[in-house]
């Protein structure tokens, strides 16, 4: 399990909110995080150590219009998902939020398993991007940038590309142990010179940048023949 996806609810209507709220967090898939204005919403999210995998917008709210907020986060690099949520569906309504850099759209009222069936749609196609931020341990993963980031530290770690690809990969196999000619064919490709004893050098070079003991391996552990993420595993700030 990768823990609840972190979700911020950006919506005036406190009956809606608090129903939204409620709803997403029951089964633990998700995690929501309200805001009643876009004031709020931009606290949120530029708070030091951020991470919303998915946004649910507003369009008309107390200062400002949904639309012009989505094409700002845009404008800021902000690319995980945005559903928009709206009264109207006309077709102006709908073009308009999808040229503002909406992901897709639901006119109120609406149902909340057909919500729910969107959100799943829109983070399945942002976990297959390079766009994706990922929470690895204590850190957030950006594989577009190669870096991982411990919010709580401060501090960055650069990362090659092939370790950048491993993290990545074992990160989608949901916790399962990936088998070493696995990640080879995936990272590297078909190569009669790529050996496991590449890959094990990668995994070695891995550990000594993510790992406070190197030697007792609590993220990246090595398990059935090949390796498996621990994204749960909590480590402890030296």
């Amino acid at each position: 399990m990768t823990g609840p996806r972190p979700v911020l609810i950006v919506d005036d209507d406190p009956a809606l909110l608090a129903t939204l709220v409620e709803q997403l967090a029951l089964d633990g898939e998700f995690a929501p995080v309200e805001a009643k204005s876009l004031a709020e919403a931009d606290a949120r999210l530029s708070a030091d150590g951020a991470r919303f995998d998915i946004v649910l917008l507003d369009i008309g709210l107390p200062d400002g219009d949904g639309r012009e907020f989505c094409a700002r986060m845009r404008r800021l690099g902000r690319r995980m998902p945005v559903v928009m949520l709206t009264g109207s569906d006309s077709e102006a309504d709908v073009v308009s939020g999808l040229d503002a850099g909406a992901n897709d759209y639901i006119a109120k009222p609406f149902r909340l398993n057909e919500l729910l069936a969107r959100m799943r749609a829109q983070l399945r196609g942002y976990d297959s991007s390079e766009d994706a931020i990922f929470k690895v341990g204590p850190y957030l993963f950006r594989p577009s940038a190669k870096q991982l980031h411990d919010p709580s530290r401060g501090k960055r770690i650069r990362l090659t590309e092939k370790e950048a690809a491993i993290l990545k990969f074992l990160y989608r196999a949901g916790g399962r142990p990936v088998p070493r000619t696995v990640l080879l064919n995936d990272v590297w490709g078909y190569n009669s010179n790529v050996t496991t004893h590449t890959l094990e050098t990668h995994i070695y070079r891995l550990r000594q940048k993510i790992e406070p003991n190197p030697a007792e391996a609590r993220l990246l552990v090595t398990e059935g023949g090949g390796y498996r993420l621990e994204h749960t595993a909590v480590v402890e700030a030296g």
